[in-house]
């Protein structure tokens, strides 16, 4: 029981929550050990009440899973965990988060509570309506990036970060819907209600779009934004993130994954090698120059 616990907490979507290290990063404060400390223990906090929400969620579509192809063999839809001990896991997630956040930073707790709402909403009614759905995924990165910011005090921060996340996670989402309307074709609707909102050409605008409108914020980030170094060595980080999106636009058009943009990450190895060269040139761009 505990292993399908586990599997339901997906410990592999904490990916997802490295975001919250974007403040830390960006603010050239890294090395600074109590604001590391602080936002590794957000990091914690924050993969405890994603997992809660997850939990919930599978508990609200465990009927709808259970006619998915890939979904019916989760731990609550496949009987392998009990309903009540989903419940109650979920139940002891939200209160140890919520009373830990807040001893943490009160303005943290606030930024938990806000992200646990909004999910809770998402998994009850808006992840129905088609557009919506993705703005509200969008909304819980940058909900995860404003958590870092409230973890430490931040001097050089840059607004435009919350701009190119916003840009980011649409891309990311339309994906996943793009993914999921390829895999479940004709049949969609059934496993999920909102993909009768969309169509395949319809979901290629909408990625072209956000993908163009990302690298154009990123690019304005690198040699715009008040805390990157004047010699504007910053934009030398610009030929990673556009190959990391090509990348992922290969991976959906022609690979047909994309469903679960975490597993991608976990999985593609030129698009891991792609992020590992990112991070170390901005850390080399942020400490070393």
């Amino acid at each position: 029981m505990l292993n399908a616990l586990l599997k339901t907490m997906r410990p592999r979507q904490w990916t997802k929550n490295v975001f919250i290290f974007a403040a830390l990063v960006f603010d050239k404060q890294l090395l600074n050990p109590k604001s590391f400390l602080y936002t590794l223990a957000g990091f914690v906090l924050f993969c405890l009440i994603s997992s809660s929400v997850y939990i919930f969620n599978d508990l609200a579509d465990i009927e709808a899973d259970r006619k998915h192809p890939e979904k019916k063999n989760r731990p609550i839809p496949s009987g392998k965990l009990s309903v009540s001990a989903a419940w109650i896991a979920g139940i002891i997630l939200v209160i140890f988060t919520f009373t830990a956040s807040y001893f943490l930073a009160p303005n943290f707790a606030a930024v938990i509570l806000v992200y646990f709402i909004l999910n809770m909403a998402y998994s009850k009614w808006l992840k129905h309506i088609p557009i919506v759905d993705v703005l509200i995924i969008a909304a819980g990165f940058v909900l995860r990036v404003h958590a870092g910011v409230t973890l430490i005090h931040v001097q050089r921060f840059s607004p435009w970060l919350y701009v190119v996340m916003t840009l980011l996670a649409l891309f990311l989402g339309f994906g996943k819907r793009r993914a999921e309307l390829a895999l479940l074709t004709h049949g969609a609707g059934s496993h999920r209600k909102v993909l009768d909102g969309y169509t395949l050409p319809l979901l290629d605008q909408y990625i072209l779009i956000v993908s163009g409108t990302t690298i154009v914020a990123y690019s304005l980030y690198t040699f715009n934004a008040p805390n990157v170094p004047d010699n504007h060595s910053m934009m030398l980080t610009i030929p990673f993130v556009v190959y990391a999106i090509f990348r992922y636009l290969y991976l959906i058009e022609v690979k047909h994954a994309g469903g679960a943009p975490e597993e991608v990450l976990l999985s593609d190895r030129p698009f891991q090698i792609t992020m590992i060269l990112w991070g170390a040139a901005v850390l080399a761009v942020f400490y070393l120059s």
